[in-house]
Formats: structure tokens, C-alpha cells, sequence
């Protein structure tokens, strides 16, 4: 059967970022499904609350589950989201897992200075857009840079998501996740700190790091994110 893959973005952004990765997808025939969570993207006008992330998931998965294997790809909170979601024994069949720009525990000293730099940013006139447009110019390709944020961002609801993080019990989790999994990082990602712990807890994951590329692999990087996606949906298909 043809896996079939569900996409889980990260916080501020959109279903849109995947945009690379869902032609790749489409072009290689294998149905695809870029979610946007609550309170981002086409639901910008939703509170975003984990259960309500957790239950858009499920359903994605559920309804791709009737159709084929699931490839569930997560990046940075979807990542963080998706680990919780994937060790989860209640949930729906996953065949296999890619977690992207996510292996840290979002709490104490780290989720705090997160949370300070985001109220600080939010604070600029202009929200610190600016600023933010500013960095990606810089660092994402002109294939991918429109695609970023052509969602909108999220701002309203990134404090309320960032405090939400803090309740995942992503150790536990990753004990739980049995199928095959693949953690991607890029070389200068900041959420690598906690990535020896997460690879000791899961030793049968695949560890795959992005030389010269910082937190965001899946459009920086797009080429090599769409390789792992061929890796993993190869994987699957063998097995």
C-alpha cells in the first residue's frame, strides 16, 4: 500500500511551510496532508490548545490510516506536539516518525528565555516582524521563502502555545515509540540541547544532522528534508 503522509508545522507558522515537501510528496504519488493547527494559518482566528492539536492529528491520521501506512513529519512544536502524540498507546497506527528541529524539553531555564525573547519581540512596533523578515531574507533560499509565511504567523497565539509545551511528557513518550524514527536537526539548531538524551531514550532512532543549518531544516534545506522523506518512506515500504 501506497504511505501516505501527514505534515505537522511549527509554532507561528503554517500548513504553507511544507509547500516544497508537498510537491515532492505529490510528484512521487504519495497523498499528503499539511495540517494547520489551531490558532495558525487558515484557523488563525482559533485559541490554540494542545488538546485541540492533539485531536486535529488524530483525525489527519485516523482518516489516512483507511487509505495506507501514515508517515507522521513533525518540525519544532508540531515535532513536539507529534512526539506526544506518536507515544500515545491510544492512538490510531503510525508506521513511522520523522522529528524535526525538536529534540528539547520545552521547560525551565530554556522555555522561560524563549518565552521573555517572544514577549520582547512582540513588544517592537511592528511586532517584530521587521526583525523577523529581516533573518529570514537571510537564511532561507528564494525557492521556499515566500512559502514561510504565506499562512500569516501565528503571534497571537505563540505565548499560550510556548506555556502549553511545558506539560509534555516527551520522555515517556519517546520510550514508548517503537516505530521506526528519524530525528533531524540542523548543525546550529538552539533545540539540539536535550539531543544526546533523546537518542540514548529512543537508541533504535536514526540521528540525521544538516551541516550548516540552523533551527529551520524543512525550508532551508528543503532538497535534503525531502531525502529523508524518501529515506523514511522507503524504509516503510520494505518493511
Amino acid at each position: 500500500m501506497v504511505v501516505q503522509v501527514v505534515l505537522v508545522h511549527g509554532i507561528r507558522t503554517s500548513a504553507t511551510m511544507w509547500r516544497s515537501q508537498v510537491d515532492y510528496l505529490t510528484e512521487r504519488g504519495n497523498p499528503v496532508v499539511p495540517l494547520d493547527l489551531p490558532g495558525h494559518g487558515s484557523r488563525m482566528a482559533e485559541e490554540f490548545t494542545l488538546d485541540g492539536a492533539f485531536a486535529t492529528i488524530d483525525d489527519a491520521v485516523r482518516d489516512a490510516a483507511t487509505r495506507g501506512p501514515v508517515l507522521v513529519a513533525g518540525h519544532s512544536m508540531g515535532g513536539l506536539i507529534s512526539i506526544e502524540y506518536v507515544g500515545r498507546e491510544d492512538r490510531p497506527p503510525v508506521a513511522g516518525f520523522i522529528a524535526a528541529s525538536c529534540t528539547s524539553i520545552p521547560r525551565g531555564v530554556g522555555l522561560a528565555t524563549y518565552r521573555m525573547l517572544a514577549r520582547g519581540f512582540d513588544s517592537l512596533p511592528d511586532r517584530g516582524m521587521w526583525l523577523t523578515d529581516q533573518l529570514l531574507d537571510r537564511i532561507l533560499p528564494d525557492e521556499t521563502r515566500a512559502d514561510f509565511g504565506a499562512g500569516g504567523y501565528a503571534l497571537d497565539a505563540q505565548d499560550i502555545a510556548l506555556r502549553s509545551l511545558s506539560v509534555l511528557d516527551l520522555l515517556a513518550a519517546l520510550h514508548r515509540i517503537e516505530v521506526p524514527l528519524w530525528f533531524v536537526n540542523g548543525q546550529y539548531d538552539q533545540l539540539r540541547v536535550n539531543e544526546r538524551l533523546f537518542t540514548r531514550i529512543a537508541p533504535h532512532a536514526e540521528l540525521i544532522v544538516v551541516p550548516r543549518t540552523t533551527h529551520h531544516v524543512t525550508v532551508m534545506r528543503p532538497r535534503v528534508f525531502n531525502a529523508v522523506l524518501n529515506l523514511a518512506i522507503t524504509t516503510l515500504e520494505q518493511t
